[in-house]
C-alpha cells in the first residue's frame, strides 16, 4: 500500500471528495442516456408523421387521377386539354374577365359656416337648382353619400360572356356615426347582362342584352357640377351595340318608372289618389363622336293627376339629344370635351332625368346645353371649364318660365407627387317666374361661389385621379332678392343670408 493510497483511507475529506466525483459522473451518464432516448422517441414520431403524409398524398394523387380519367370518359376530352381549360379559368379570373368585383363611389364630409356651425350647401341650393340648375360642388357638400357596385362575371366554354350586377346607396346629412334614422339607403341597380353570344350574327355580332333595374351604360355628366348631362335609368331591358354599318352603332331599350300616389280628380273620395307608370322607350345611335338619342314617353292616367291652375299633367312626352364627344380639347389642346344640346315637350321636359317628373304639363318645353372639357393648360396646372344652361316655359302652369345659366371652373396645381391645391369658381343667373306655382314667387338674380382647397392624392395627375382628401374655405354670394322665391329652400332659411363663408374637410373616392 503507497502512502498516497494511506492518506486517502485516512482522511474523510478526501474519501467525501471522491465519492461525488464518482456519483456526478454516473449521473451525467445517465442523463446523457435519457436524453439520447428522448431524440430517438421524437426522430421516431417523425418518420411516422412523413410516412402518414406521403401516404395521405398518394390517395389524393389517386383521387385526382381517377376524377380526370372520369371526366376524360365523360367528355371524351384529353386530360392535357382539360388541363388547359382549367389554366385558361384561371387566367380570365385573375385578369377580371370571370369571378367579382367591387366598384365604389362615396363622398364624405363637414360643411360649416362662419359661426362654425352646419351650413347650407349642395350643389342645387338656388332657386334654379330645384329645376335641375346646378353650382360648383367643390367646398359646397354638406352630405354623405356612397355607392358601393358588386358585379360578378362569368364566361362560358362556347365564348358567352354573363355579368350580374347589384348597386348599394346610401345618402345623409348628420355628422352622427349612427345614421339608421335619417338613412336612405336602397338597392339603386341589380341586373343581369349577356354578351357575345354565339347565335347572335350579322348586327348583332357584338351586342349585348340586359335586364333589370338599372343606370342606363351610356349616361355622362359634368362632375364639377354633380349634374348629368342625361340620366337614364329605371326597371326594363334592351340591348346594346347593334351595328348597322361600319360607322353606326345602335342601342335601344325601354325603361319604366312610377308615378305614384299623386291626386286625382275623383267624384268618388275612396279613389281620391292614383299611380301609373312612365314608360320610356329610348333609340340611342353613334355615329363616331356624335350621338343622336330619340326618347318617346308614355304615362298611362297621368293627364288624371290634379295640379295647380287646373292645368292638364301631360300623359305622353318626346325628348331628343344631340352630343359630340371629343377626343381633345376644343380642338385646341391635347384633353377631351363634351357638348350636348337637349330638348323635349310634354313629359320629356324634364331635360336631365329623363321620365323622373310626373307634374308636367302637356304644354310644357325646355331646352338645355351642357359642355365641359379638361385639359393642361401648362406643366402642372389642369383647367375644366363647364357650362349648364336652360330655358323652360309652360312647365307646369301656364304662363310659366324659369330660365338660368351656369358658369363654372375647375383649377387645380400639382405642387408635389401629393399635393396639389385645386380652385373653383361658379357664377350662375336665373330668371323665374313660377306664376304661384308651389307657393313660389317670382325672382331674378345671380349667385357667386370661390373656393379654394388645399388637397392631398397618393398620386397627382388628372381630374380623373381618386382617392383625395381636402380642406377647403368657400365664399358664395347672391342677390338678396333670391331670399324670397321660396321659404322652403335653402336660401329661405332663416339666418342664411347673402355674402357667406363655408369651411370644411372632405373625401372623395372611386375605383
Amino acid at each position: 500500500m503507497t502512502f498516497a493510497t494511506q492518506r486517502l483511507r485516512k482522511s474523510p475529506l478526501v474519501l467525501a471528495v471522491a465519492a461525488a466525483a464518482m456519483t456526478a459522473s454516473s449521473l451525467a451518464n445517465a442523463q446523457a442516456d435519457s436524453d439520447l432516448e428522448a431524440r430517438l422517441a421524437e426522430l421516431e414520431q417523425r418518420i411516422v408523421a412523413a410516412e402518414q403524409r406521403a401516404a395521405a398524398a398518394e390517395r389524393r394523387a389517386e383521387k385526382a387521377e381517377r376524377e380526370m380519367a372520369r371526366e376524360q370518359a365523360d367528355d371524351s376530352r384529353p386530360v392535357g386539354q382539360d388541363i388547359e381549360s382549367r389554366l385558361a379559368k384561371v387566367e380570365r379570373h385573375a385578369n377580371g374577365e370571370e369571378g367579382f368585383s367591387f366598384n365604389v363611389y362615396a363622398r364624405s364630409g363637414l360643411l360649416l359656416g362662419g359661426d362654425g356651425k352646419s351650413t347650407e350647401g349642395g350643389p342645387y341650393l338656388t332657386p334654379a337648382g330645384q329645376q335641375g340648375g346646378a353650382v360648383g360642388r367643390l367646398g359646397n357638400e354638406p352630405d354623405t353619400y356612397a355607392e358601393a357596385v358588386f358585379n360578378y362575371r362569368m364566361r362560358f366554354d362556347n365564348g358567352a360572356r354573363a355579368k350580374y350586377t347589384t348597386m348599394i346607396a346610401d345618402g345623409v346629412t348628420t355628422s352622427n356615426d349612427w345614421t339608421a334614422d335619417e338613412s336612405s339607403l336602397n338597392v339603386r341597380q341589380v341586373y343581369a347582362e349577356f354578351s357575345d353570344l354565339p347565335s347572335f350574327t350579322g348586327a348583332f355580332e357584338n351586342a349585348s342584352i340586359w335586364a333589370g333595374k338599372r343606370f342606363d351604360r351610356d349616361n355622362f355628366d359634368i362632375h364639377w357640377l354633380d349634374s348629368d348631362f342625361i340620366f337614364l335609368a329605371g326597371t326594363g331591358g334592351g340591348i346594346y351595340d347593334m351595328q348597322f354599318a361600319d360607322n353606326w352603332k345602335s342601342n335601344l331599350s325601354i325603361y319604366g318608372r312610377s308615378f305614384s300616389d299623386f291626386p286625382v280628380d275623383s267624384h268618388n273620395p275612396a279613389e281620391d289618389s292614383g299611380s301609373t307608370d312612365n314608360l320610356i322607350l329610348t333609340s340611342n345611335n353613334y355615329f363616331g363622336n356624335w350621338q343622336w338619342m330619340l326618347n318617346g314617353m308614355s304615362a298611362t292616367d297621368n293627364d288624371e293627376r290634379r295640379t295647380e291652375g287646373n292645368i292638364s299633367a301631360a300623359d305622353h312626352g318626346v325628348h331628343t339629344m344631340v352630343a359630340y364627344h371629343g377626343d381633345s380639347f376644343f380642338g385646341l389642346n391635347d384633353g377631351n370635351f363634351k357638348a350636348a344640346v337637349m330638348h323635349g315637350r310634354g313629359l320629356g321636359a324634364e331635360t336631365k332625368s329623363l321620365g323622373a317628373n310626373g307634374r308636367l304639363s302637356e304644354d310644357a318645353t325646355a331646352t338645355r346645353l351642357g359642355l365641359y372639357g379638361t385639359t393642361y393648360m401648362a406643366p402642372g396646372w389642369r383647367v375644366a371649364p363647364a357650362i349648364l344652361a336652360e330655358t323652360s316655359e309652360d312647365r307646369y302652369v301656364e304662363g310659366d318660365q324659369y330660365d338660368w345659366a351656369t358658369f363654372n371652373v375647375r383649377l387645380a396645381n400639382e405642387l408635389t407627387e401629393n399635393f396639389e391645391m385645386q380652385y373653383e369658381g361658379s357664377y350662375q343667373w336665373m330668371d323665374i317666374s313660377p306664376k304661384g306655382f308651389g307657393g313660389n314667387n317670382a325672382v331674378e338674380g345671380d349667385y357667386t361661389k370661390l373656393t379654394i382647397a388645399p388637397t392631398f392624392k397618393p398620386e397627382v395627375g388628372g381630374f380623373w385621379k381618386r382617392p383625395e382628401l381636402r380642406v377647403f374655405a368657400s365664399w358664395s354670394d347672391w342677390d338678396e332678392e333670391l331670399n324670397d322665391y321660396s321659404a322652403n329652400d335653402a336660401f329661405g332659411s332663416t339666418g342664411f343670408t347673402a355674402s357667406e363663408w363655408a369651411f370644411g374637410v372632405q373625401s372623395e373616392v372611386w375605383f
